[in-house]
């Protein structure tokens, strides 16, 4: 039997704390980003912000709350990474993040792709075994 020497193991150790550190990271990012987008007053300010930069007043002024209200709703926006804000002079300016958007569009293809391989598998099956006679006759 081959042991492995002490500083391997701690490599080894290492290296797979940080791998698991790297996932509950993401994982944490991915959370934040949804949790930004459940909210349908911050839905609707990534739709408009979809279509080009923004000022905080230009995007409170469809909605109806108060001026601290949306920028409470951007401060979420911003946590989360989907959006990015600067100030120049008086006017703080918002623009889409795409990078974040393309974060939970990948974490939903790889979902439809695992279901979609799935069912895949089940129509194959199916299709292989239509001509059985049933069972329960």
């Amino acid at each position: 039997m081959v042991r492995e020497s002490f500083p391997s193991r701690l490599l080894i150790h290492s290296f797979c704390r940080d791998i698991l550190k790297h996932m509950l990271n993401q994982r944490a990012a991915l959370d934040l980003l949804f949790q930004a987008l459940a909210d349908p007053t911050r839905r609707a300010m990534v739709e408009r912000l979809s279509r080009g930069p923004a000022s905080v007043s230009e995007l409170a002024k469809p909605l109806p709350m108060s001026l601290p209200a949306v920028v409470q709703h951007l401060q979420v926006l911003e946590a989360s990474g989907l959006v990015r804000s600067e100030k120049v002079g008086r006017v703080r300016t918002c623009r889409i993040e795409p990078a974040a958007l393309r974060t939970a569009e990948d974490w939903i293809a790889e979902r439809r792709t695992s279901w979609e391989r799935r069912l895949d598998r089940l129509g194959a099956y199916l299709a292989e075994h239509s001509d059985e006679p049933d069972q329960q006759e």
